[in-house]
């Protein structure tokens, strides 16, 4: 394992789940949570869980947040917030 490679994964990985948890903007959650989910994506490729990696990259990363935004997309505000 590289450790500065580490670190710097899991401080993106911190700072996208703070991100997600108090932004407002559900769009802005969901590519968050889209890139939180890449991030976690190369943590588990350096630890060697490959398969592990490709299932959260074409699942989570992939189709997830593809659904989550069309469902935003899909819906309106009742409120101007």
């Amino acid at each position: 394992m590289i450790l500065p490679f580490d670190l710097i994964i899991q401080i993106f990985v911190v700072i996208c789940a703070v991100a997600a948890i108090t932004v407002k903007d559900l769009l802005s959650a969901v590519m968050i949570l889209g890139a939180y989910s890449f991030f976690m994506c190369l943590m588990w490729a350096q630890m060697g869980a490959v398969d592990v990696a490709f299932t959260e990259a074409s699942v989570s990363a992939g189709i997830g947040t593809i659904l989550c935004i069309a469902a935003i997309m899909k819906t309106t505000r009742r409120t101007k917030d």
